[in-house]
């Protein structure tokens, strides 16, 4: 079956597209619509219980959770990390659950803290000490990044290099309301640079303009003007 890619625009899917793009293979999207709040409904829920984006259905059922659906692909199709027999693979993993697992969750508390605490001052206080603590996880990231391991960084992207692209991506421009002055990918020149290498890939070129995030979306992003659906 052609898989179908259920998404929103400039949204975790977008890692899940660009790995799709990357492996070339066959797949439809579905549009989730976050202003009307489809992902909070039954018709979505059926297909990820949790109603987050994204998720992948597949001929082995619905797959959700960005790590989880990379590490599928990988696993399925080669070409985004080491295999499973491969020396490299627990460095490839422990790197792609500390960005699943860390820095993600991380990022998203910082957009959306009115969903973990209550009060902005509370709102506030956590973002304060989130940002510290992703200032230390992007600093961790470039000094492996310029270490040029072969699955990070390197000529041929892995899920590490496109998922972290947006990661970087996103503090840059969100959320439009705060002062986003904390954090600059000028600061880490490694990231900065696989960033660049990846937007000269034929992978990237397709959803700046599905997703409206121009001509430099990693390196040099600017907020999302899909002509379809909300990233908001």
């Amino acid at each position: 079956m052609t898989y179908v890619l259920h998404y929103a625009p400039d949204n975790a899917s977008l890692i899940i597209r660009l790995a799709l793009e990357h492996l070339g293979v066959p797949y439809d999207t579905v549009l989730v619509n976050r202003a009307a709040s489809q992902q909070s409904g039954p018709a979505y829920r059926a297909l990820n219980p949790n109603g987050l984006i994204p998720t992948l259905e597949t001929p082995q059922g619905p797959v959700f959770e960005t790590g989880a659906i990379l590490l599928w692909l990988a696993d399925t199709h080669g070409g985004l990390g080491p295999a499973p027999h491969d020396g490299a693979r627990g460095d490839f993993l422990k790197w792609l659950f500390f960005l699943s697992n860390t820095v993600h969750p991380a990022l998203r508390m910082t957009f959306y803290p009115d969903k973990y605490i209550e009060g902005p001052k509370a709102h506030a206080a956590l973002r304060l000490g989130l940002q510290k603590a992703l200032l230390g996880h992007f600093e961790t990231l470039d000094t492996l990044a310029a270490s040029r391991p072969a699955w990070f960084g390197g000529e041929t992207p892995s899920a590490l290099d496109i998922y972290v692209a947006a990661l970087l991506r996103w503090p840059a421009i969100y959320p439009a309301e705060t002062d986003r002055a904390w954090f600059s990918i000028a600061h880490y020149p490694a990231l900065q640079t696989l960033c660049t290498r990846l937007e000269g890939l034929p992978c990237v070129r397709p959803l700046t303009r599905i997703e409206g995030l121009g001509p430099r979306p990693f390196s040099d992003p600017h907020p999302a003007t899909p002509a379809i659906g909300s990233a908001l």
